[in-house]
Formats: C-alpha cells, structure tokens, sequence
C-alpha cells in the first residue's frame, strides 16, 4: 500500500476531526507568531547604541568640539567594541556575561565620548 504525505494529513484529518484540527493548527500559529518575534530581539544586541555614539563623535567633529587627537582615540575604541562584538557572535549566539561586557564597554566609551566634547581644552 503506497501512501503519500497527503493521505497522512487526511488521516490525522478524519480522526481527529476538523474542529479540533483546526485549533491545534490556530494554536500553533499563535504560538510561531509570538515566540518568533521575541527569539529573535532577544538574540539581537542593541546595535543603534554603536550608531548613537558614532554619531555623538562625528557631531563633536562638526561643531569643533573634539579635537583630531581626540576623535582618533574615540574611533579607535568604538573599532575595539565593533572588533569585540564581532568576536563574540562568532559562534552565533551572546551569552549573558557577553553582553555585560559590551555593556561596560559601551557605557565606558559613552563617558568618554561625553567627557572630551565638554572639557574646557579644544
């Protein structure tokens, strides 16, 4: 007796009849839509922050308040956090103390980036 992927589903179908198909297969759906979107930001490191501070360092550029010495070191250390988070993933996921250290970087690198376009020296 040959059967085919369809003649599965028409079984499953006729024993367990069409209501109760159709809720397991609602129910399933709801759960796919649910899950899926918070997997995924949970997976996915704030990359706007990165965005945000690049963009703090080239504003300070533009309006004189950092000087080149001082902008070379702020990119350098955003290149490091890029280098760093880029390591991390390296093996697809980020786990929980990962993503603490880039925090600290992050926040390190924000001081910072604060600290050299409001000092008194230009």
């Amino acid at each position: 007796m040959k059967t085919s992927s369809s003649g599965v589903a028409r079984g499953l179908l006729h024993s367990w009849g069409m209501k109760n198909f159709t809720k397991i297969a609602f129910a399933t759906l709801a759960t796919l839509i649910i899950a899926l979107p918070a997997a995924a930001s949970a997976a996915a490191p704030p990359a706007k922050r990165q965005v945000n501070q690049s963009a703090r360092i080239h504003q300070g550029v533009r309006s004189g308040q950092l000087t080149g010495q001082k902008t070379r070191r702020l990119v350098r250390q955003q290149r490091r956090i890029n280098r760093t988070k880029k390591r991390m993933w390296s093996d697809g996921q980020l786990t929980g103390r990962e993503r603490s250290k880039l925090n600290r970087m992050q926040n390190r690198s924000s001081r910072h980036i604060y600290r050299a376009k409001h000092n008194r020296r230009r």
